[in-house]
């Protein structure tokens, strides 16, 4: 990489002598501008990378929050589903259906059980 502030100003591997402008030789002023060049060139495909790589992550994050709020909605909706069906479920522990309410809950026990089964036996 090439220095101005090198002694005598000399560039870094540019040989000493024939000084032409701003102080360089004129060879070593090529390469050390083909070098700046090069360096140039590399940091711009970084950078090209790097701002393709943001723009892909932004892309993703929008796609991840609308799938968190869909899910929230979702949880939500499920949430009232579920208050109301335990509050009917106390409406009827509360009356004289207890009868009906330990044969709901006997058939429930014998599905999970059945199906429990069937999937055991795949």
């Amino acid at each position: 990489m090439c220095r101005k502030s090198l002694p005598n100003n000399h560039c870094e591997g540019a040989p000493p002598g024939n000084y032409g402008n701003y102080g360089y030789a004129s060879s070593g002023y090529n390469a050390c501008e083909e070098e700046n060049d090069r360096l140039t060139e590399s940091l711009r495909s970084k950078v090209t990378a790097i701002k393709s790589l943001s723009i892909e992550i932004g892309h993703e994050v929008k796609n991840q929050n609308k799938l968190l709020a869909e899910m929230d909605s979702q949880f939500d909706s499920t949430t009232g589903f579920l208050g109301k069906t335990m509050g009917r479920l106390k409406i009827l522990s509360r009356g004289s259906q207890t009868k009906l309410l330990c044969y709901m809950m006997l058939f429930s026990l014998f599905v999970f059980f059945v199906i429990y089964w069937i999937i055991k036996l795949r």
